[in-house]
């Protein structure tokens, strides 16, 4: 789950934190975030006790933002996975919004720039249920929606940056 402690955006986290040990905790961590501490001090050369501060740290000051579960939506019953691009409608900007966090389908909206404001990724069982949910936001705007045909890449973690000597 992501967390709700946040990194202030304009100000960068401590240098010391994202040195090579920092780094390749984190690499580490993408590969697989059910490490224990204990494991994760082998591979990255440090004591246990050392690692957990670390990690800690490193979630503190938000580099760390959330641990997060995976699950394949079309196992759990819902196949249909769109995209829409919605459009708010005069002063139906912050509606929209509150509406995509409150949508149980919705597992991602990002607020973008373009003709449309948000980019919205929704899970349904079926064309009935995708129209249910279009129309629960389609009063505060316009939408474009696309169906998803295959995911060639699915989401992943970030890039880390290379330090030097690391």
């Amino acid at each position: 789950m992501p967390s709700d402690r946040r990194r202030d955006p304009r100000t960068p986290p401590a240098p010391s934190l994202l040195d090579a040990v920092g780094l390749q905790i984190l690499r580490e961590l993408q590969g697989d975030p059910r490490l224990s501490m204990s494991e994760l001090a082998r591979r990255v050369r440090l004591s246990p006790p050392a690692v957990t501060e670390r990690v800690d740290r490193l979630r503190q000051a938000g580099v760390i933002a959330g641990w997060r579960l995976e699950i394949d939506a079309e196992a759990v019953g819902l196949p249909i996975t769109a995209i829409a691009r919605a459009k708010p409608g005069p002063g139906q900007l912050a509606r929209l919004a509150a509406l995509a966090q409150e949508t149980e389908e919705v597992t991602e909206c990002h607020r973008i720039t373009g003709d449309d404001c948000f980019l919205i990724t929704l899970h349904v069982r079926s064309m009935s249920h995708l129209a249910d949910v279009l129309d629960r936001f389609s009063v505060h705007g316009q939408l474009t929606t696309s169906i998803v045909v295959s995911t060639p890449v699915p989401l992943r973690s970030v890039a880390l940056p290379v330090v030097a000597g690391g």
